[in-house]
């Protein structure tokens, strides 16, 4: 979510010769004698709503397979989206009837955008381009079929394609995170439990982490004593801010694009029956998890339906953002309610996300869950803004190990998946391979259950 971030670009260009990072990074990949894993990866996630585009530098160490994984954020910030690619993209996505030939050109110019903010990021903060050993990218999700229908097919469809991002940049680039969950069976989605589970294991406490972006999520992570990560479930519980987000864009003729610390929400009216009637009929809402969505299912399309609802009933506009706040909200707490037997036995509840730093919805929270203490997941020493591009980050580490990931036990299966995603190899991958290979002395690499972060990132203010 760049919201607020300015472009440091030389006119238009991007120089090769760039300072190396002050914390440390080389011109090459590290080679241990003992094996030691040693990598420094950008994660890249573009959200649904195309706020802009998350970049995290994380630096990887790992003493052995069976040590914990070490990690540590050098360096993130949020470029924004170009609006030349990012107007024609959420116009197709809205009206849903692009071409063939659309959707290739798309699929060129997204991994073109993701290739200028690697360069961007490191242009702005001097990072060596040759210091980064590996690119995790999200991509564009354009379509993501989850649950299909008599006769469709499950699918995902990210564009951005990695061979554009490791052509450009020189560097490997792994991609199709939610294909590669298809793959095997899964629904490709939320995506989350890697890094929420290794970030929030506690030996007593349950643990949840509720993330609010344009879809809400979750993942569920019980104590040590009862299973800790190897019991985590997790899924999308539903509209997060897209509804609200596409309010506010409604009422300002697109000049505001969210509600800025609930401000709009605050001063409105909610018609409570408008809520409950949407929570009640709404089959995706009272759909038993394993379950995940998107766009498709709680797009601009929806979002009009209910604000032309709210102002056939005369509502104003502080009234219908603060209405469509609560459809996410209580929606939220009715995940709980209702698929979650353990509900009231919630010690903390982590929270990340733009919907985070809404007033509005944490103090609904608190009121319905006041047992529960409800905290910022920047506590961990990892920004919530940050915690997505981080994730895929780790993912391109895992793929490129070809070590298999945590599974949540409550998806559709827990067929391992040891190369999560696709991999463009960049100018070092025979560099790259040759450290994976020597970890582990080429054996088969057991999944990491322990993460240390080794010094909390706080450079970073939204």
């Amino acid at each position: 979510m760049a919201r607020g971030t300015t472009s440091t670009r030389n006119n238009g260009t991007i120089s090769n010769d760039i300072s190396k990072i002050s914390n440390g990074t080389s011109n090459s990949i590290h080679h241990d004698a003992n094996g030691r894993l040693d990598l420094r990866v950008i994660g890249l996630n573009s959200g649904t709503c195309m706020d802009g585009i998350d970049c995290a530098l994380v630096h990887y160490t790992q003493e052995s397979p069976e040590a914990p994984l070490h990690m540590e954020i050098l360096k993130y910030d949020e470029i924004p989206v170009p609006q030349w690619i990012k107007k024609p993209t959420l116009k197709m996505l809205r009206e849903t009837n692009t071409t063939p030939s659309q959707m290739t050109q798309l699929n060129v110019q997204l991994g073109t955008m993701f290739a200028d903010a690697v360069e961007e990021f490191c242009y702005k903060h001097e990072i060596e381009m040759q210091s980064i050993d590996l690119i995790g990218s999200h991509g564009q999700t354009i379509w993501l079929l989850t649950l299909p229908k008599e006769g469709e097919t499950r699918s995902a469809s990210c564009l951005g394609d990695g061979t554009i991002i490791s052509g450009r940049t020189g560097i490997t680039t792994v991609t199709d995170f939610r294909q590669a969950e298809q793959a095997v069976g899964r629904q490709g989605a939320p995506l989350v439990a890697l890094i929420d589970g290794l970030l929030l294991r506690h030996p007593t406490k349950t643990r949840l982490c509720q993330n609010i972006g344009g879809i809400a999520n979750l993942c569920f992570i019980p104590p040590d004593s009862k299973g800790g990560v190897d019991a985590m479930i997790d899924w999308d519980c539903g509209p997060g801010n897209m509804f609200s987000d596409a309010a506010m864009r409604y009422f300002t003729n697109g000049e505001m694009e969210y509600d800025r610390d609930g401000e709009w929400g605050a001063r409105g009216t909610i018609n409570q029956a408008i809520v409950d009637k949407f929570l009640a009929e709404n089959e995706y809402c009272n759909r038993e998890p394993p379950k995940t969505t998107g766009r498709e299912v709680f797009g601009d399309e929806e979002a009009q339906q209910l604000i032309d609802e709210c102002l056939e009933q005369g509502m104003s506009k502080y009234d219908t953002v603060a209405t469509l706040t609560r459809i996410t909200g209580q929606n939220i707490i009715k995940q709980y309610r209702t698929f979650l037997p353990s509900a009231n036995r919630i010690d903390e509840i982590w929270m990340c996300g733009g919907g985070a730093r809404n007033p509005n919805i944490i103090r609904y929270l608190k009121e319905q869950l006041p047992h529960a203490a409800i905290l910022k997941l920047d506590a961990t020493g990892v920004p919530s803004d940050a915690k997505e591009a981080v994730s895929f980050a780790q993912q391109a580490v895992e793929a490129i190990l070809g070590r298999a990931a945590l599974v949540p036990i409550n998806s559709d299966t827990v067929t391992p998946n040891t190369i999560s995603g696709k991999i463009a190899p960049g100018l070092r991958w025979r560099e790259l391979m040759a450290q994976s290979i020597a970890f582990g002395n080429g054996k088969q690499l057991p999944t990491v259950k322990e993460m240390v972060v080794d010094r909390p990132y706080t450079e970073w203010k939204p």
